[in-house]
């Protein structure tokens, strides 16, 4: 690295946008899990909160998809950000990544966005819960309070199916080590033939929880894990009276079926309803760019218009989360619930989350 690459005058600042990035390093952390390190050609400092994510723009088989993971190192570390991903079997992101993405590649990343993080619900006694590959957020964190000596009391609670699946091991330990606000608890499902494990066995429980963080009922609480992992910790801290205001969440892992069904009947009904109704109650979307423009029904959203045009604005999230769908509004008001996707700044610009902003009447888009 050269003294030029750290000019304070030439260094950018990472905002939320799209930005080429260059992977310059991959770790094999577990026999199905890799770390992708990357950095930017012109310096840039990679700020963000601990705890948020990016999308990472990708061609696959040809195909333009967008996929969104948890930023698992710390803004401490400013002039790189990593990704920790887990090889799932049949995932087709996830094994093109571990497949295909080498060092010195340069893919386009949207981010960070989130409302997940340990920034905006400051504590001074915490529980890291996390399951699997969800432990990326969470480790983000930990590194943070860690590397920064943040005055924060750490429990950190991890479970993994075997000893030989738990991510950053040897660095958890390590940190234990050395520091005396930092307390380390792996929970394994089991252990396999010729492995040996001392530690808790089975799945987190109440008793289990009982000792290891005897005062979880003082703390704020940080987890992230597949589905049924966080439904078993909502239930278990439930049950034990803990205050949810103090509960924050991540969820990895695909749409459960149900939902996917749900939204299928929702599309439908909406399509049935549509020709229902009256031409004066309908809002006009013009997409400036390509010169095409619909009419939409109360409720139907500026991406949901484009899509019917053929009209291909990247979207990851659709819940108004990532910031992948960002696009510029000329004309026109939009009612628009996103989740910390999109700044006041560029609200103030004009700009709009195309996947959960519905027309108010006739609008003009950019694109």
């Amino acid at each position: 690295m050269t003294n030029n690459f750290l000019n304070p005058i030439t260094t950018q600042t990472w905002s939320n946008g799209r930005h080429l990035v260059r992977c310059v390093k991959a770790i094999q952390e577990t026999w199905d899990v890799r770390t992708f390190c990357f950095m930017a050609d012109a310096p840039m400092v990679f700020f963000f909160k601990p705890g948020q994510f990016v999308t990472l723009e990708l061609e696959i088989d040809g195909q333009p998809i967008m996929r969104s993971y948890t930023i698992s190192s710390s803004p401490s570390v400013p002039y790189s950000f990593s990704l920790t991903i887990k090889r799932v079997p049949g995932g087709k992101v996830s094994n093109w990544l571990h497949d295909n993405l080498k060092e010195g590649d340069v893919i386009p990343v949207h981010g960070p966005v989130g409302l997940f993080n340990a920034i905006d619900f400051p504590a001074d006694k915490v529980l890291f819960l996390s399951g699997g590959v969800g432990i990326t957020p969470v480790m983000s964190m930990a590194r943070w309070f860690f590397d920064t000596n943040g005055a924060v009391d750490m429990i950190f609670v991890h479970s993994a199916r075997t000893p030989k699946d738990i991510i950053y091991h040897r660095e958890l330990r390590h940190m234990a080590s050395r520091i005396e606000n930092f307390k380390l608890h792996l929970i394994c499902e089991k252990y396999e033939i010729g492995e040996t494990w001392s530690g808790y066995r089975g799945y987190l429980s109440r008793a289990m929880l009982d000792l290891m963080a005897g005062d979880f009922m003082e703390r704020e609480i940080f987890c992230c894990g597949p589905t049924p992992y966080m439904s078993a910790v909502r239930r278990l801290l439930e049950a034990a009276g803990f205050d949810m205001k103090r509960y924050h969440e991540e969820a990895f892992g695909p749409t459960p079926p149900e939902i996917r069904e749900e939204v299928k009947e929702h599309a439908a009904e909406a399509a049935e309803a549509a020709a229902e109704v009256p031409k004066g109650d309908m809002s006009l979307v013009e997409f400036t760019g390509t010169g095409k423009s619909i009419r939409v029904s109360p409720g139907e959203t500026v991406h949901s218009a484009a899509a019917k045009l053929g009209l291909h604005i990247p979207k990851a999230c659709g819940m108004g989360i990532c910031g992948t769908c960002k696009v510029m509004k000329t004309a026109g008001e939009v009612e628009m619930e996103h989740n910390g996707g999109i700044t006041d700044e560029d609200v103030a610009e004009g700009y709009i989350l195309s996947c959960c902003s519905v027309p108010k009447g006739d609008v003009a888009i950019d694109y």
